[in-house]
């Protein structure tokens, strides 16, 4: 009886996704640094697209998409930082910033240019940086990934 215990508490733990897969806590301490840079950093652009700053403005009057692209974009943003901070919605969010901030380093560099209104490139290195981090959060939790996630954990 012991042993079939055993077996069933030993096959429960293999189903159940724990934060990160089988990763050290240094990668779970790295994913949530990176979690939380990419939420701020999507965060702290929502007062300008929100309130109509002539910045945001500007960009969306650029691409054609002023107001409704900004508005949507905003509320985009607004759902990913959410989501990314949520532990059982973190991939989820960061696969939704990755979405909404590849839209924003393609218009970059199609249409916007990587300087916009001489801010010396920030816009775009603050795109770059949540990029980056939430690639870096899907791959260091890839095992929490609906439907795919248990092929990663092998």
């Amino acid at each position: 009886m012991t042993s079939m215990n055993a077996t069933l508490s030993d096959s429960a733990t293999k189903d159940k996704p724990a934060c990160c897969g089988a990763a050290s806590p240094r990668l779970r301490v790295l994913s949530w640094v990176l979690q939380i840079v990419a939420a701020v950093i999507l965060f702290q652009t929502l007062f300008f697209k929100f309130t109509g700053a002539e910045e945001s403005i500007y960009i969306f009057t650029m691409l054609g998409m002023e107001p409704w692209g900004r508005i949507g974009s905003g509320i985009a943003e607004l759902i990913a930082c959410i989501l990314i901070l949520t532990p059982r919605t973190v991939v989820l969010g960061a696969l939704i910033s990755i979405g909404v901030i590849s839209g924003a380093i393609v218009s970059h560099l199609t249409q916007l240019g990587i300087v916009v209104k001489d801010d010396g490139g920030l816009l775009f290195a603050l795109a770059l940086v949540v990029f980056v981090a939430s690639v870096s959060v899907v791959i260091i939790r890839r095992t929490e990934i609906p439907i795919l996630g248990g092929r990663f954990a092998r």
